[in-house]
């Protein structure tokens, strides 16, 4: 995995661009997605795009609807602020069990991810940066060992997963993200379950809080480029 970008399937590829565009409101809520007119867009054939939208489906950002296909849904901000205050308690308790009940197994998985993190950090990649931090909450949630909790936390992670990839694109916070998945390993490695609870919560909570620093970072970089 280390000095290589991540293997991504080409609906997955696409998820994320959709996602992107989501997320930034190039597609308006309650907007339609036409396979087609997608599939022109992104020069590429249905079967991928109808991939990458029934993937979309499954995480909340797009629902299907009878006689209209793929619709954008409709999430506001203070919605998705409250979905990071859960998701942060969510991650936290996987933190404190993890600190618990980790294998030998868990630990050399979360440290190898990491380094892995870093080496897409070292390299400017937010979206590199951002597949394989995934891999590390994911590995997080398995070290808790609690199947039902895991479930929860995987369902969360997909639905937040377009908003916490774009807010790594504000100014500073790639770093700060590999800074505060440093405290959370140090705390995890070290069996203090208060600690990682900590870190962890603040963590993903700052992600949401964060969240109005994005959409002013992409405001601005949208009135700069129609700027003549």
């Amino acid at each position: 995995m280390r000095n290589r970008s991540t293997p991504i399937r080409q609906s997955d590829r696409l998820r994320e661009l959709i996602e992107e565009q989501i997320a930034t409101g190039h597609y308006m809520p309650g907007s339609r997605l036409d396979e087609m007119a997608l599939a022109t867009e992104f020069n590429t054939s249905r079967t991928p795009i109808r991939e990458a939208l029934m993937q979309l489906s499954i995480t909340g950002l797009i629902v299907m609807r009878p006689r209209r296909g793929a619709v954008v849904a409709e999430i506001s901000s203070q919605r998705l602020y409250e979905m990071f205050e859960v998701m942060a308690e969510i991650e936290a308790l996987c933190a404190r069990l993890a600190a618990r009940r980790m294998t030998d197994a868990d630990r050399q998985a979360l440290t190898e991810i990491h380094k892995s993190c870093k080496d897409a950090y070292d390299s400017a990649d937010p979206d590199e940066y951002y597949r394989r931090q995934e891999l590390f909450h994911l590995a997080l949630y398995a070290a808790s060992h609690n199947e039902f909790l895991i479930e929860e936390a995987t369902s969360f992670q997909r639905r937040l997963c377009a908003y916490r990839r774009l807010q790594l694109r504000v100014r500073y916070r790639m770093h700060s993200s590999f800074s505060e998945h440093t405290s959370i390993l140090d705390a995890l490695l070290a069996g203090d379950t208060e600690l990682a609870a900590n870190v962890t919560r603040k963590h993903v909570a700052v992600q949401g809080e964060r969240f109005a620093d994005l959409m002013a970072t992409i405001k601005e970089q949208s009135l700069c480029a129609a700027s003549p």
